[in-house]
Order: structure tokens, then C-alpha cells, then sequence
């Protein structure tokens, strides 16, 4: 080591140290230029935030949880309350069938009526059934076409009933509870004076 202008010179690898600082009052060295308690201090101070970090991830983590956990509930909610309608399909074709008969009609004699009346008492049973499950018919005669709910089979040229309005209704639709699940088969008026 040389001396020179009143300091001590020192050689350092520059690669793996730093030369420690050097209080130019006193002559003394400090290693790291803090007191220790300024140290301890700061390092509270990250592993505060670190904390603070990780607790606000883990609250977020619950969250998406607690988010994730109510829509499989929702879901599997919704998924019971349409699963029927596949099953109340196959029985809408059954439907039609009592109404094809109960429009047929019969002579007059009183094994007719009774057959008839008998029909009836199944055909209201089983709109009761299904209107207990959440089965709605559409109603169609008379009111505007409407493509969501209705399926135009033929247009027919009349002046009886405003132009595209359901004539005559050749197959009812229904739905359940809000969805469709068939949608009706309908003839539409269509006319010149609209």
C-alpha cells in the first residue's frame, strides 16, 4: 500500500469487492454506510409488503373460489330445472293425438259420447299434469306472426284476418318455463290492404 496526499490507497479486484466508504472526518471506515437499525428497519419494511402481497393474493385466490363454487351450484340448478324438457318433448306428439281424436268427433249416439267424454277427462288430466311441470301451450289463433315462437307452414290469401296473423294453428307449440320446446305450426293470412 502507497501513501499518497494524506489517504491510504488500496488495491481492490474490482471484480469481487468494493472498497468500504471512509468517513472523512474521523478517518474511520463504516462497512455499510447504516446503522443497524436503519437496516432491520428496512428489511421489516419488505417483508411487510411481502406479507401485505401474499395476503391480498390469497384473498383474491378465495374469492375466485367462493365465485367459481356459485356458478357450478348455479348451474347444476339450471341443469335440473331444463333437464325434463327432453322428456316432455316425447310426450307432446302423445298430446296431439288426443286432440287429432278429440277433433275427429263421432255420430251421435251415447257409446260416442262417452268415448268422447272420456277423452276429454285424459286430454284435461294431462294438460293439468304438464301445466303443473311448467308446460305453457302457445296460444297462436289471431295473434301476429312471430318467428321465435311460430313456424310459417302456409300463407294464405284473406282479407278475414289482418295481413301476417296466425289463421289456423295446425300444430299447438309449448314451452317450459320460458324455453321452447316446440314451436307451433301455423298457417298466416297475408292480404293485399295490410
Amino acid at each position: 500500500m502507497a501513501k499518497g496526499n494524506g489517504k491510504t490507497e488500496v488495491n481492490l479486484d474490482l471484480d469481487r469487492e468494493l472498497p468500504a466508504a471512509e468517513d472523512e472526518e474521523t478517518g474511520t471506515i463504516s462497512i455499510t454506510g447504516k446503522t443497524a437499525d436503519e437496516s432491520a428497519a428496512s428489511e421489516t419494511e419488505k417483508l411487510k409488503a411481502e406479507r401485505d402481497a401474499l395476503l391480498d393474493r390469497l384473498a383474491r385466490l378465495q374469492a375466485e373460489f367462493d365465485n367459481a363454487r356459485k356458478r357450478a351450484v348455479r348451474e347444476q340448478q339450471e341443469f335440473r330445472e331444463y333437464a325434463a324438457a327432453d322428456v316432455i318433448k316425447n310426450f307432446l306428439p302423445i298430446l296431439d293425438s288426443f286432440e287429432r281424436a278429440l277433433k275427429a268427433g263421432g255420430d251421435s249416439n251415447s257409446n260416442s259420447n262417452d268415448f268422447r267424454n272420456g277423452i276429454e277427462l285424459i286430454y284435461r288430466q294431462f294438460q293439468d299434469a304438464l301445466q303443473k311441470i311448467g308446460v305453457q301451450p302457445i296460444v297462436s289463433v289471431g295473434q301476429a306472426f312471430d318467428p321465435r315462437v311460430h313456424e310459417a307452414v302456409e300463407m294464405v290469401d284473406t282479407s278475414e284476418v289482418p295481413d301476417h296473423h296466425v289463421l289456423d294453428e295446425l300444430q299447438r307449440g309449448y314451452k317450459y318455463k320460458e324455453r321452447l320446446l316446440r314451436p307451433a305450426m301455423v298457417r298466416v293470412a297475408r292480404n293485399a290492404r295490410g
